[in-house]
């Protein structure tokens, strides 16, 4: 027998148990999200919802998958808002957008790069296609500004032969790029979500209520450091 994606009340089903759960997450953390708790604000059975998740973990999954979603369709929007030729005015948009959705998706952000989940063990082969594919805007950028030859980086610290796997991944999901790309992208990336998460956590006096003027000064700082002007 095949399930139905909605209920007799005309439910789905699906839909309603991420909502609960990312409520869940919002109000307890990451750690405390529990399928049967899901199913008493719903007014359901546990069996209900493990036709749609069988385990914990499996939702979990679900909801990474739908973070890195949102804030990868972020990304390329970003990017695509300017014009081709704009790479520098494209990273700047990119750096903004990733600020702006991370403190409008807290709970997501946080699931995404910073939750630790006790006994939960992300299956990569699942995660990593979209993980990748939320980081394709930027590497895109990047790759672009260094076949342009406006990278002011003349060294840079090489993948260790450990990770050469996942650099094959990263470049498979989001882009085939040099692997220079991939380590500059990683190292823009660093920054900004350092400043980002420290703004979440509340953690960036004496800035003010929030951390846009000395994002900016970092988004700006970055670009200078790492790329020159178009000719």
């Amino acid at each position: 027998m095949t399930r139905s994606p909605r209920t007799a009340h005309g439910l789905d089903l699906e839909a309603a148990i991420r909502a609960v759960a990312w409520r869940q997450i919002a109000e307890l953390g990451a750690p405390a999200l529990s399928l049967r708790g899901i199913a008493r604000e719903l007014g359901i059975t546990a069996p209900a919802i493990y036709n749609y998740f069988p385990r914990r973990d499996d939702l979990v999954t679900a909801l990474i998958i739908e973070a890195y979603t949102s804030f990868g369709d972020s990304q390329i929007a970003a990017r695509d808002s300017l014009p081709p030729d704009d790479l520098l005015g494209r990273l700047d948009a990119i750096g903004v957008a990733y600020r702006a959705w991370a403190i409008t998706h807290p709970q997501r952000y946080q699931l995404i790069f910073e939750a630790s989940i006790p006994g939960y063990d992300a299956p990569k082969m699942q995660i990593m296609p979209t993980g990748a594919h939320a980081m394709s805007a930027l590497l895109s950028v990047v790759e672009a500004l260094r076949q342009a030859g406006r990278l002011r980086v003349t060294a840079f610290p090489r993948v260790s032969s450990e990770h050469e796997a996942t650099l094959a991944l990263w470049k498979r999901y989001g882009g085939e790029v040099a692997d220079l790309t991939i380590g500059l992208s990683v190292y823009i990336w660093s920054c900004v979500h350092g400043l980002v998460s420290l703004e979440i956590a509340g953690n960036l006096p004496p800035f003010g209520p929030n951390g846009d003027e000395l994002y900016r000064y970092g988004l700006a700082s970055l670009a200078q450091q790492l790329f020159t002007e178009a000719p």
